[in-house]
């Protein structure tokens, strides 16, 4: 998949890292709960997901069929423990044909593809990426 200004999906997964003296492990913010219910890769059913890699394992987390709340607060569903990331980031709303998300009013915004988003459709490979968490929306 390719996107403007060059970019492709395993680069805004993986961004370059020039000059950057720190490497940020988004599966260290999510939160103890979530990371529990995730599903190893290779035991993954149809349905649909949201994945967050890190340098060492990737996190495939289930969505549900209900409106799931992504933030730093306690009362998102993914809940993520990073300072970039709003306490009411965004909202996952399931669809018949996939899932929408939806920025909550976030301070850093909400980015889908590399553009910022108040809300989109969301398809099957889309990159996610709320403050310094990249994540990338599944369907199988």
């Amino acid at each position: 998949m390719r996107f403007a200004g060059r970019m492709t999906s395993e680069t805004l997964i993986r961004p370059a890292t020039d000059g950057i003296t720190e490497r940020f492990d988004a599966t260290a913010c999510v939160d103890e709960t979530v990371r529990h219910r995730a599903v190893p890769l290779d035991h993954l059913e149809p349905g649909r997901y949201i994945e967050v890699r890190g340098p060492e394992r990737t996190l495939v987390i289930p969505l549900t069929g209900e409106a799931m709340h992504i933030g730093r607060g306690l009362s998102a569903e993914l809940r993520l423990d990073e300072t970039s990331v709003s306490r009411r980031h965004a909202i996952l709303v399931p669809r018949p044909s996939g899932a929408r998300i939806l920025d909550d009013r976030s301070s850093n915004g909400t980015f889908v593809n590399g553009r910022r988003v108040q809300q989109m459709d969301l398809r099957n490979g889309d990159v996610i990426v709320l403050g310094r968490v990249v994540m990338r929306y599944l369907e199988l």
